[in-house]
């Protein structure tokens, strides 16, 4: 079996960090933009689209071997 990863492994995971970098920046955008909404819960989703954002930047700058 091949050791190397296959170029469609590594385009689909650029992708998808990409597509999770969107959403996290998105999620964020709103999720400080709406503080009197969300009252005591702004922490929550305050962490969640942070982690999602450093998730999608992780899997676009993390090497495929």
């Amino acid at each position: 079996m091949s050791e190397e990863g296959g170029f469609g492994l590594t385009l689909a995971e650029k992708f998808f960090g990409l597509i999770l970098l969107i959403v996290g920046a998105l999620a964020s955008y709103y999720t400080f933009t709406s503080i009197t909404d969300l009252g005591n819960y702004i922490w929550i989703f305050g962490f969640l689209s942070i982690f999602v954002l450093a998730l999608g930047l992780f899997l676009i700058t993390a090497k495929t071997e």
